[in-house]
């Protein structure tokens, strides 16, 4: 059980997530785990029972922890914002001072919350909540046409909202959202963590990571590496993550390619393994049918601070994320001859490979290193609980 705050800990701030946590989004956790001013604690509806340990549980509560049968009280919280009181409890217990909502949806289904604890909302949209095809979406997921409906009171009552690159702010200002409320703040990397053994020996390896679905442009991918093997026979392409098009795309590289492994879902530590030992990462998304978009790429990030050169494409906010010419290569959406003539010219050119590499672990150390960037958060935080309290005073006058 969760410990009510002490006088000499860190402020607590109330990190939401409706699922607690995707394992796709430890860069969450890592942001959490940074604060120094501030303390993360987490609430949502939902703990993610594949990966239970992901979070402390001192740090979690969870409405399916406190309730036994949560799934009436989760329905009745997303459709009508009735919160279980003995969740709210266990929340006020913390002492929070603001509420910090990741994704556009949870922060929707998180507005109750805020109101009846009378907390300041924080927004930070990634990407797909920022760039979904609105009548495709709610046509499709009824949940996702309920946060279009209330995207406007969402923006009202927030009192500010982070966009992780400049790509998703010009997105949430075409969608109506004040841009005196945005602040644009890209999520840092451990730099630390990520950081290449450069006596490790690279191998011919193509690496993908990331989930297998239609906005990772898997379907290019493959096509481009079977152009590449032909020229180069020994390239092998491995693909980390899991995802719809599994089974569609393990028969696409069968038909088309000599040497590939898809390795599933990994941990952290192995996918940096695979930084170490790979030539090239590519990821080259696209926008999907759906419209959802790249917001910036965290796999971008980590492998150039891991040294590792990347070939993707000019989608979202990767430019953003890679410097074209300088820490890798970028080419539009779909252009199969492009990325397999970068791809084989990173292989096939040393030196070219060995200034990418340094320079890309440079540019991320520079602009996107953790701490720095979770300083920056925390005056982020700062400055909203400065203007509400400001709001606070002012309407009591």
């Amino acid at each position: 059980m969760i410990q009510s705050q002490d006088d000499n800990q860190p402020t607590n701030v109330l990190i939401y997530r409706d699922l607690l946590l995707p394992y796709s989004e430890t860069f969450i956790k890592n942001q959490v785990i940074s604060l120094t001013k501030y303390r993360g604690i987490y609430a949502g509806t939902l703990t993610n029972k594949s990966h239970p340990d992901l979070l402390e549980a001192e740090q979690v509560i969870s409405l399916d922890r406190i309730v036994q049968f949560s799934l009436p009280w989760r329905l009745l919280f997303k459709f009508f914002g009735m919160v279980h009181p003995d969740w709210i409890r266990a929340i006020r217990q913390q002492s929070p001072v603001l509420l910090h909502a990741h994704f556009g949806p949870d922060a929707v289904w998180a507005m109750p919350l805020a109101r009846q604890l009378k907390l300041p909302l924080l927004i930070t949209f990634h990407g797909y909540d920022a760039t979904l095809s609105e009548g495709l979406s709610a046509f499709t997921n009824r949940l996702y046409g309920l946060y279009l409906k209330r995207r406007n009171s969402l923006f009202n009552q927030a009192q500010g909202v982070i966009a992780v690159s400049k790509f998703v702010q010009s997105q949430l200002e075409a969608k109506g959202c004040p841009p005196d409320k945005i602040y644009q703040h890209y999520i840092g990397i451990d730099t630390a963590y990520f950081c290449p053994d450069r006596q490790q020996q690279r191998s011919p390896i193509i690496l993908f990571v990331g989930r297998l679905v239609e906005k990772k442009g898997c379907f290019p991918l493959i096509q481009a590496i079977a152009r590449v093997q032909q020229v180069t026979p020994d390239i092998e392409l491995i693909l980390i993550g899991d995802g719809s098009l599994r089974s569609a795309l393990e028969t696409e590289a069968t038909a088309h390619l000599k040497r590939y492994q898809f390795l599933g879902q990994q941990p952290p530590s192995t996918v940096r393994d695979w930084m170490n030992r790979a030539k090239v990462l590519c990821v080259p998304s696209q926008q999907a049918a759906s419209g959802d978009t790249e917001g910036l790429g965290m796999v971008f990030l980590e492998a150039q601070a891991m040294g590792l050169p990347v070939v993707s494409c000019r989608s979202g906010g990767i430019p953003e994320a890679v410097v074209h010419g300088e820490t890798g290569f970028l080419v539009p959406e779909g252009d199969v001859n492009g990325l397999a003539q970068h791809i084989v010219r990173l292989v096939e050119d040393a030196p070219l490979w060995q200034r990418l590499s340094h320079q890309g672990r440079a540019w991320v150390c520079d602009r996107f290193d953790l701490q720095t960037q979770t300083r920056k958060l925390e005056a982020i935080y700062d400055t909203v609980l400065a203007e509400h309290q400001r709001k606070r005073l002012g309407s009591r006058c």
